[in-house]
């Protein structure tokens, strides 16, 4: 089926696309900017990509006529006064698109709103439903609450209050009740219900088995973390205060601060649970969740575990066009400079650790390692498994061979070092011969970030001489 995929480059549509491929469905991706489209070029040529702003007037025969299936994955939660209609234009404009088409099912992913008394956010949701429906093709709602992994905006303001406050007073709306969903089950979902009659002109509730406050979601995490975690609640602090307090500790805007509070304030719970025994969905536990949104791999469904596909030594390519170091609640250090001869770079990337060193300060690596044995770590001595060859799984120094794809020029390694928190370091070089090398470092807790920033002058001085080094064609 040919699908028409809004939001593409949205939290939700990042990782529905892939899914929607590995299905074997045409996907047209429609975007305000195809530049800023974060995939693979491996995807890209897998695609349609048009450029549309639904906040503007309809431009004809833009889209094409045999589209069978519409995601509508649109929000303006980012704004703070206008969103509501902007919301309702934009769904209207969607509309007007889809009526040039063949297509006969849309369907969106909004907000659980089963109470009375809604927050703005989740009356215009509601809002958005009811324009939508009022299109030609069927419209199938998804309602969800809180989603959890790794980039939902409600699950980074959680990752970060408890990440960077071992005590807090908070708002009296932390005690509001919610039914988290793992994003792994919202995938399932929004898969499951693709041209289903039984689900045309209908809206259902998702949701998790656990129904929590936001309260207990954060002392889950925090025993999830193994982090000390002291909540202290009080009764005066404002939905406006709230909204500064979040914008002020985390990494959220002030508008999505403000809007998320609102929200916090409604009970989001569901009742109509139809769909879970239609599609006949195991959903997953909050725990269970927060343990996913913490794996390796950000792409659930197309790879569960890097370790499993790592049996033979040898990694099925579309597995590898998946792995990606998280990007959210993490610290990073990003070097890039032009190659002049990328095989002899290549070399040398294939070649280092063990007896071949890091390039540069290698007795600080050395000191680095003999730490690392002193507190109980593997230290350097494991070197590498052979002189000029990698695979993934293998042992490198204290490092661990993620991914090793020769002909994508691409290294991505993990730390088993004792840090507080967990570390990547990845070499790329890109069409243009730019060697792109980057570490990152997700921190656990205070502990990890004051790491990270006690070792950035080392990290200055050792990653700017590394990359120079892999560099020089001599």
């Amino acid at each position: 089926m040919k699908i028409l995929l809004t939001g593409a480059n949205g939290y939700i549509g990042m990782r529905l696309l892939p899914l929607l491929l590995r299905a074997g469905h045409e996907v047209v991706c429609a975007v305000r900017n195809r530049d800023r489209l974060s995939i693979t070029e491996d995807i890209r040529r897998q695609v349609q990509i048009v450029e549309i702003d639904f906040l503007k007037d309809v431009v004809p025969d833009l889209l094409p006529k045999d589209i069978d299936i519409a995601f509508y994955l649109i929000h303006s939660m980012t704004s703070s006064t206008d969103f509501t209609d902007k919301e309702e234009r934009s769904a209207n404009v969607f509309n007007e698109y889809l009526a040039e088409t063949n297509c006969r099912q849309v369907i969106y992913l909004g907000g659980i709103a089963n109470e009375e008394n809604l927050s703005p956010h989740l009356w215009s949701r509601r809002n958005v439903e009811e324009t939508l429906g009022s299109g030609e093709a069927a419209l199938t709602v998804l309602r969800a609450a809180i989603i959890v992994g790794s980039g939902s905006a409600s699950f980074e303001i959680i990752r970060d209050l408890c990440e960077k406050l071992p005590i807090m007073i908070t708002p009296k709306w932390v005690k509001t009740r919610c039914q988290p969903i793992a994003i792994r089950n919202v995938m399932q979902y929004l898969i499951g219900v693709i041209d289903r009659k039984d689900c045309f002109n209908q809206t259902f509730d998702i949701g998790g088995p656990d129904i929590l406050s936001y309260r207990s979601m954060m002392q889950e995490y925090a025993r999830f973390r193994k982090l000390r975690l002291f909540i202290i609640d009080v009764p005066f602090l404002s939905p406006k205060l709230s909204s500064y307090w979040l914008y002020f500790v985390t990494s959220t805007s002030y508008k999505l601060a403000l809007n998320l509070v609102d929200s916090m304030r409604v009970e989001v719970i569901t009742k109509d649970t139809r769909l879970q025994d239609m599609l006949d969905i195991e959903p997953i536990s909050y725990r269970d969740a927060l343990e996913m949104a913490f794996k390796r791999i950000r792409q659930n469904q197309v790879v569960s575990s890097w370790k499993d596909s790592m049996v033979s030594g040898i990694m099925d390519q579309e597995v590898r066009d998946y792995i990606k170091v998280p990007e959210y609640g993490c610290l990073k250090d990003k070097q890039q400079i032009i190659l002049e001869d990328t095989e002899v770079t290549l070399d040398k990337i294939w070649a280092i650790g063990g007896k071949n060193g890091w390039y540069y300060a290698n007795w600080l690596w050395r000191i680095r390692g003999t730490l690392d044995k002193v507190v109980g770590g593997v230290g350097l001595r494991r070197g590498r498994t052979h002189p000029d060859k990698i695979y993934e799984g293998d042992a490198l120094d204290f490092w661990r061979v993620i991914l090793a794809d020769r002909d994508k020029r691409r290294l991505l390694l993990l730390a088993e070092m004792k840090v507080p928190g967990e570390a990547w370091l990845e070499f790329e070089i890109d069409d243009q011969n730019i060697l792109h090398q980057t570490a990152t470092f997700r921190p656990k807790g205070l502990w990890g970030r004051l790491y990270w920033y006690a070792m950035l002058p080392f990290h200055y001085f050792i990653f700017d001489g590394m990359i120079r080094k892999l560099a020089d064609s001599r």
